[in-house]
């Protein structure tokens, strides 16, 4: 069973993302969902230094290609 934050994020989803991808940098995530992903956080930080901060529509977005399979597909696609 999952707990959820206080925010009513849901830590095992967020620990997942963070421990498979948490090296992805901003500027990647960018490339995928436009230059407001992760506003306020320079390009250079990575997704485990930003994933706490997020705003909800970037957790989203986020959450939801993981969850689905696409977030992986995505990163390849974005890093060529």
């Amino acid at each position: 069973m999952s707990n959820a934050g206080l925010d009513n994020r849901h830590r095992n989803h967020d620990g997942e993302i963070s421990h498979k991808h948490g090296t992805t940098t901003v500027q990647t995530l960018r490339k995928i969902y436009g230059q407001s992903y992760a506003a306020g956080h320079p390009e250079t930080r990575t997704l485990s230094e930003v994933l706490p901060q997020l705003n909800e529509t970037s957790l989203s977005q986020l959450r939801r290609d993981y969850e689905t399979g696409h977030l992986k597909h995505k990163l390849a696609k974005a890093s060529k």
